[in-house]
C-alpha cells in the first residue's frame, strides 16, 4: 500500500474511507462481520480494495480513537432516530402500519 491517507473526517467530524462519502463505520461493521476485505470492496464499489484495506488497517493501529468514535456515532444516530421518530411523517406512519399489519397477519 502506498504511504497516503485512507481515513479522513468531513466536514461534520465523519470518518470517510479514501476520497469518499462511505464513511467508515460501514466497512467496520463489514468487517467485525466477517466479510473480506474483496467482499466489502463489492459492497461499497466507490471504494478501491487498496482503500478497503487501508480502512482497515487504520481501524486495527487506532484501536482506541475508532471505538471512541463508534460511540459518539451511535448516540449521534440514536439522537438522530428520536428526533425522525417525533416527526408524523404520514409515509412513514403508513410504512408502520403496513408492518404491523403484516406481524398480525403472520401471527
Amino acid at each position: 500500500m502506498s504511504n497516503r491517507l485512507y481515513v479522513q473526517a468531513d466536514e461534520h467530524g465523519v470518518l470517510r474511507v479514501g476520497d469518499t462519502r462511505v464513511m467508515l463505520d460501514s466497512v467496520i461493521i463489514a468487517f467485525c462481520q466477517g466479510h473480506s476485505a474483496q467482499s466489502i470492496q463489492e459492497q461499497y464499489p466507490a471504494l478501491t480494495l487498496e482503500e478497503v484495506q487501508g480502512g482497515i488497517a487504520y481501524c486495527l493501529e487506532h484501536e482506541h480513537e475508532v471505538n471512541a468514535y463508534l460511540k459518539k456515532q451511535e448516540a449521534v444516530w440514536r439522537e438522530f432516530k428520536l428526533e425522525a421518530d417525533k416527526r408524523k411523517n404520514p409515509v412513514i406512519e403508513r410504512l408502520r402500519a403496513l408492518a404491523n399489519e403484516e406481524s398480525t397477519n403472520a401471527r
